[in-house]
């Protein structure tokens, strides 16, 4: 009930706030974070957790590529979601589970800027034909935009 609650008032906040992302033909979108990759962190995982979305993991890429000796960049994958409303994907098609529950890569570049990468959900819902879930899209949609805007550059 809460996580509904929430997710009402976030959509509409989140499309009045501009978002500094696009997608791009690929599919992903990325958002310049303001912060260091730690702090981004946990920025996202604070503000995950204020709106009572579930956390599901977090997986320090380059801590794994160190211990198999490979030099990565700073590359951390979160993974996180609102199972009443990433589930009415898989139930539109089952493979969208490839996609969900969401993931969101915190990363930096070569110039040191830190970036918070995800895939659109309009493209998803392309990737897997799904057409009868466009409100749920545009649901989650408005709850990535307001979470990446709590580390958005501006």
């Amino acid at each position: 009930m809460l996580a509904k609650f929430v997710i009402a008032l976030i959509v509409p906040l989140a499309v009045f706030i501009a978002s500094p992302a696009a997608a791009q033909a690929d599919g992903i979108i990325r958002v310049r974070s303001a912060y260091s990759v730690a702090e981004t962190i946990e920025r996202i995982k604070q503000d995950v957790a204020a709106k009572g979305i579930m956390f599901f993991s977090e997986v320090d890429q380059a801590a794994l590529a160190a211990g198999a000796g490979i030099k990565l960049r700073p590359s951390t994958l979160l993974t996180f979601g609102n199972p009443p409303l990433g589930t009415l994907f898989i139930t539109a098609k089952a493979e969208a589970g490839l996609d969900w529950p969401v993931r969101l890569l915190v990363t930096q570049d070569d110039a040191g800027v830190v970036w918070a990468v995800y895939t659109d959900f309009k493209w998803i819902a392309a990737r897997h034909g799904i057409r009868d879930r466009d409100r749920e899209f545009a649901t989650a949609t408005g709850v990535i935009a307001s979470i990446t805007s709590a580390i958005a550059a501006h």
